[in-house]
């Protein structure tokens, strides 16, 4: 029952991280991609909007380029993100068009949310994607937002992008794909009696004591970062799932109510 409000939830952002995307050789991920596409276009057809915001491009342009490691100065990461954003939408484009789910780019740096005049432009191109069922895939423009700028143009990591996408288009739903299968009170593959939580309606300090350990060390992104994302939609009123890429169709299932993840649900929603 704590669950029921997720039925409900119609605008939904998914985020899913460049670990995610490769497999553990560091090679595209093919099967995952497949996966993802064919559970969001499922939820599209059964009248969902739908929103992604992703990772991957220096991670994808790495692969593509042959590198044996990320690069380290600012100019190459810049260039090697150029080439993954191409070879990223390249893959997302073969995998959605195989479930006839029209996509289309947005690639977004914190400035763009800071104007007004950026900022309104932002929002009706992402709404009018939405309105034609067209999935808008989002990330950040890493050839040109680095940290070095006079202004500042990086959100930082996908999970503050992605919180913050969700509460600029009013989104019901945050899911953050990560390579845990939601969170725990201690790091579940060294401690076997670590217990993952279900249901949270706040994001404590001891919540974020517990992300600040083990737990985040294996965790695409770190968990702190997602703990903070979830904090975020809740000042919303938005409800956010953690939750495994390991298998996307669980998407479907955690959208059903099941026990998928660990949900973060303000506590209005559970009356």
């Amino acid at each position: 029952m704590q669950r029921q409000a997720i039925l409900t939830a119609n605008r939904i952002v998914v985020k899913i991280g460049t670990h995610s995307l490769l497999n553990d050789q560091n090679k595209i991920n093919y099967y995952r991609i497949d996966r993802l596409a064919l559970a969001l276009s499922t939820l599209i057809q059964q009248g969902k909007e739908v929103i992604l915001v992703t990772s991957g491009a220096i991670g994808v342009g790495s692969v593509q380029m042959g590198l044996q490691a990320r690069p380290t100065e600012m100019a190459y990461q810049q260039a090697t993100a150029a080439v993954g954003q191409v070879a990223l939408m390249n893959l997302y484009s073969r995998s959605f068009n195989y479930y006839k789910q029209y996509i289309g780019q947005i690639l977004l740096t914190r400035d763009i949310i800071d104007f007004p005049d950026s900022y309104n432009n932002y929002k009706n191109a992402m709404n009018a994607l939405l309105s034609q069922q067209i999935l808008p895939i989002i990330n950040e423009n890493d050839a040109v937002a680095v940290d070095e700028m006079d202004h500042q143009t990086r959100f930082g990591d996908n999970d503050t992008l992605s919180a913050l996408v969700a509460s600029t288009m009013d989104a019901d739903l945050l899911i953050l794909l990560t390579d845990v299968d939601g969170f725990y009170n201690d790091n579940p593959k060294k401690n076997p009696n670590a217990v993952k939580f279900d249901v949270l309606t706040e994001v404590s300090d001891d919540l974020m004591a517990m992300a600040k350990g083990d737990v985040s060390a294996f965790s695409t992104g770190g968990m702190e970062t997602k703990l903070i994302a979830a904090s975020e939609a809740l000042k919303e009123g938005q409800m956010t799932a953690i939750m495994s890429s390991d298998d996307p169709m669980q998407i479907l299932e955690l959208m059903q109510g099941e026990a998928i993840g660990t949900l973060f649900m303000p506590e209005s929603l559970l009356k």
